[in-house]
């Protein structure tokens, strides 16, 4: 048992260290409660926007994440069927306009630095810790542990992701099935086949797919995913998603994508998942942070992003009420995350329908991208900006 002036955080993910680091800069105790034997990320490529860079940098970490990643010069929307481009974005101007730049990096590269932070911190970071239940009471919380070890908090902080058991204490609610699944791939830079410098951000959208790439860990590394609808999802089949449907999904596109396609590792693949937004994240002094909250998908590069602004502002609530007010520091920070994560959860919805419209929708879609002035920031300054 621990002391009842501890955070406890269930999850050691993303969202769960930057949430203790956060807290722990606050100068109240944390403690990590990880599932796994050690702390590690499933994936590759990781984009962090200007949003996340900003609380990055405050916590003092953003230097050693541009030494751990690539800054890329802009991100660039190409049509997947004709090899054409159709808009960009440059980036060159992200620290002046939005106060901190537009990072690629490895998602095992931004996890080990966090826990490297969350030691120098003194963060208690516990591994093997998988948390079956977690006891509200009036004054403190009880996690218990599958172990037979409890540790005690003044409250404690669901970080345990997509398939949260702690949502399931505010929830019965299931992860909402997109039917879009995901191939990944990560190769050395000199056996990558682009069009395009490699300081570059590259989305190539179609009908039903579209086909990422960009550079990671200082340009060494060339991280390609590829998504397509499953028609084996739409028919009902078990085996959906398989690289048959890889194949015949990517076999329209332009001869660039198709060369590229060939990197990707085919013995595993990801279904893409969110669900949908709740109205409260708190049950007694139990709150939700990140994809245990708010899983989105992935078309706004935003699920780490928002897990790294929920972090700042529990630690900035926290730090406005002091131990005695747990209740009043949660909520005020619900209160604040919920209605900006509920939009990016919605509008990742969209802009996932925009990429991967067909026919006329496409052709206009087309027309509205190449018509884009390149420094037209009306319709990412809400995301960028601020909170």
């Amino acid at each position: 048992m621990t002391s009842s002036d501890e955070l406890l955080v269930v999850g050691g993910g993303i969202g769960g260290l930057s949430a203790a680091l956060s807290v722990a800069h606050t100068g109240r105790p944390v403690r990590v409660l990880e599932r796994a034997t050690e702390f590690g990320e499933i994936g590759a490529g990781l984009q962090l926007a200007p949003n996340a860079t900003r609380v990055l940098d405050r916590l003092g970490l953003l230097e050693r994440v541009i030494d751990a990643g690539v800054l890329p010069d802009r991100l660039v929307f190409g049509d997947a069927l004709t090899g054409h481009e159709l808009t960009r974005l440059e980036f060159e101007d992200f620290p002046r306009r939005y106060g901190a730049p537009y990072v690629v990096l490895h998602r095992s590269d931004l996890l080990d630095i966090l826990v490297d932070a969350c030691r120098e911190r003194g963060v208690a970071l516990e591994t093997g810790k998988h948390v079956v239940e977690i006891e509200n009471t009036t004054d403190h919380v009880v996690a218990h542990c599958q172990d037979g070890s409890r540790y005690r908090g003044g409250a404690a902080v669901g970080a345990d992701g997509l398939r949260s058991g702690t949502r399931k204490m505010l929830s019965d609610d299931e992860p909402t099935q997109s039917g879009f699944v995901a191939y990944r791939g990560a190769i050395p830079v000199q056996d990558a086949t682009r069009p395009a410098e490699l300081t570059e951000v590259v989305i190539w959208i179609g009908p039903g797919l579209h086909f990422v790439q960009y550079p990671l860990r200082r340009g060494e590394i060339y991280n390609q995913v590829a998504v397509f609808r499953s028609p084996g999802y739409a028919a009902g089949r078990d085996d959906w998603g398989e690289p048959d449907e890889l194949d015949e999904a990517f076999s329209v596109t332009c001869e660039h994508v198709r060369e590229a396609k060939r990197s990707l590792w085919r013995d595993q693949h990801w279904s893409m998942h969110d669900r949908e937004p709740l109205d409260n994240w708190l049950t007694g002094r139990t709150v939700l942070l990140g994809d245990a909250a708010h899983p989105m998908l992935q078309y706004l590069a935003q699920g780490a992003c928002q897990a790294i602004e929920d972090a700042e502002v529990l630690a900035r609530c926290l730090e406005q009420h002091d131990s005695p007010q747990w209740d009043k520091a949660l909520r005020a920070y619900q209160e604040e995350r919920i209605p900006r994560t509920a939009e990016i959860q919605r509008v990742a919805r969209v802009w996932g329908d925009i990429w991967h419209v067909d026919g006329l929708a496409a052709m206009l879609r087309n027309e509205v991208f190449t018509q884009r002035r390149h420094d037209d920031h009306r319709h990412i300054e809400w995301l960028y900006g601020g909170t």
